[in-house]
């Protein structure tokens, strides 16, 4: 009987199509798309283009991170606790909520403000895009967490769980690359219309079309994937009973599978293994989300490039992110999942050294975008199985977890933009020759230094490996709750 219950999990692990895991895998793809402009174009949109002070585009970008950081962990609790649209499925409920949020928001974004011109003072700016900002971030937020919380209810077995995460970071990659290919066409015919050739190197107001087109293109084909996702993805979890047993007892209308255990929001704030993963990835996010968004400013302002080279150069990063996540899981199989982040970590240490004793690399950059995006995608995959490893079977609070965990990135990113921000040694649309080196030292910064706290984060889960304690005060409150004592420490099956 034992053997027949372990053949019936394995094939339950893997009953899930490919088919089906290509169609969760697209529903991220409208909030990549997005993110992919916010992080990379936000801040050159808002200065360069708009004319907006650092400080002032800084603050906008604070104020969507502070948004969405509040939100994320509010979207978690609520998506756990709701049932959701009827039989939809409470993700997906969530999902399709946060999906029309952001397609009715992120147009106004990269447009300007109806009426306003160049000489319309910035509060206006301000006053008129912070309400867009806010919607489009509790969409993308209600969105992101949904459609991580699909994951651990999806598949069980921890290798599966790397490869439905590597399949949805395929296809993060295929939407940055998609925006940048864009980004880099739409340049291009705008420099085939331009005769000055100051107007096609630089960034100005001249380029309002060009991130109003893009902004357009985005949610047109966010659109059309999202739909793909809801067609194809079946939420697990839902129990549709026959109408009465053998005796006549007629069963509830519609049930939920009870889960292994009754963990809540509040007995993670008192796991230690939480706080682990949680360093761990809002290091990772910083990262990855930091070096997207200063990577044009150190291209236009440190190296001297063309403005074409803020589509180029990401496009890079991400075909080679790429290519890297076709290994993820093979390479996780063979190191594990702890060495799989060290070698990411390398490889970023390796682009912050080169950026640091290059200065004057040149196209020698598309060489270092090359390590930079294979670092970013296999730290950025390792971290999200991580946490999905943290959740295991508790899948009843699984949403919550995920937005703490976003929580700390989206202040942490928001927070150290405005630092940076208000840092610079400029405060004019024209930016001075200390420009140079104030951005090459970001990069060296937020690539090594950041990566440097990661390893220490690292280096505390190889001593203390995620597992999931709770001590015996919280598990007597804990109603219907299993349990097992290993060593005087309660660990929740």
């Amino acid at each position: 009987t034992n053997n027949k219950n372990k053949r019936a999990i394995m094939a339950d692990e893997r009953s899930m199509p490919l088919c089906s895991r290509l169609s969760y895998s697209v529903g991220h793809f409208l909030n990549d798309l997005c993110a992919s402009m916010w992080f990379t174009y936000l801040l050159v949109y808002y200065h360069s283009v708009l004319g907006f002070q650092n400080t002032c585009a800084g603050i906008l970008l604070l104020v969507g991170q502070i948004a969405d950081g509040v939100c994320t962990p509010l979207i978690g609790y609520e998506s756990d606790r709701t049932p959701g649209c009827g039989r939809y499925g409470k993700r997906k409920s969530w999902h399709l909520v946060g999906t029309v949020s952001v397609l009715l928001s992120f147009p106004f974004i990269f447009n300007p403000c109806i009426g306003c011109g160049q000489e319309t003072p910035q509060w206006v700016g301000l006053t008129y895009f912070i309400p867009f900002i806010v919607i489009f971030q509790f969409g993308w937020a209600a969105t992101q967490i949904s459609h991580l919380s699909l994951i651990p209810e999806l598949v069980t077995n921890d290798h599966e769980k790397v490869e439905l995460t590597a399949y949805r970071y395929a296809f993060t990659v295929i939407a940055n690359i998609t925006v940048y290919a864009v980004a880099w066409l739409l340049f291009k015919f705008q420099a085939g219309q331009v005769d000055d050739p100051a107007m096609t190197d630089s960034l100005g107001w001249q380029d309002v079309s060009v991130f109003r087109n893009l902004a357009l293109i985005v949610v047109g084909l966010g659109a059309v994937f999202s739909l793909l996702f809801h067609v194809g993805t079946k939420e697990k979890g839902l129990v549709l009973p026959k109408p009465a047993d053998e005796d006549g007892e007629r069963q509830p209308v519609l049930q939920r599978a009870p889960p292994h255990s009754l963990m809540q929001w509040k007995h993670w704030l008192k796991e230690p293994a939480f706080y682990q993963v949680a360093m761990l990835y809002m290091c990772t996010r910083l990262i990855v989300n930091m070096s997207q968004t200063y990577i044009s400013m150190y291209l236009t302002n440190s190296l001297m490039l063309p403005k074409n080279y803020i589509a180029t150069i990401p496009l890079v990063m991400y075909v080679s992110g790429f290519v890297s996540s076709l290994f993820m899981k093979p390479v996780s199989r063979l190191i594990g999942r702890y060495m799989t982040y060290f070698v990411g970590l390398l490889l970023i240490l390796a682009f912050a050294y080169w950026v640091m004793v290059d200065v004057k690399m040149g196209k020698a950059v598309y060489g270092a975008a090359v390590l930079l995006g294979a670092g970013s995608a296999t730290i950025l995959v390792m971290s999200l199985s991580m946490t999905a490893d943290l959740i295991g079977n508790q899948t009843q609070s699984g949403a919550f977890v995920y937005g703490a965990m976003s929580f700390t990135d989206k202040v942490a990113n928001g927070v150290g933009v405005v630092i940076i921000q208000s840092l610079h040694p400029c405060h004019t649309q024209i930016c001075c020759p200390a420009c140079v080196w104030f951005y090459h030292h970001i990069m060296v910064i937020v690539t090594g230094g950041v990566a440097f706290v990661a390893a220490l984060s690292l280096c505390s889960i190889l001593i203390w490996p995620i597992k999931i304690r709770i001590s015996l005060s919280t598990i007597t409150g804990l109603m219907g709750t299993d349990s097992e004592d290993v060593g005087g420490t309660q660990v929740v099956n």
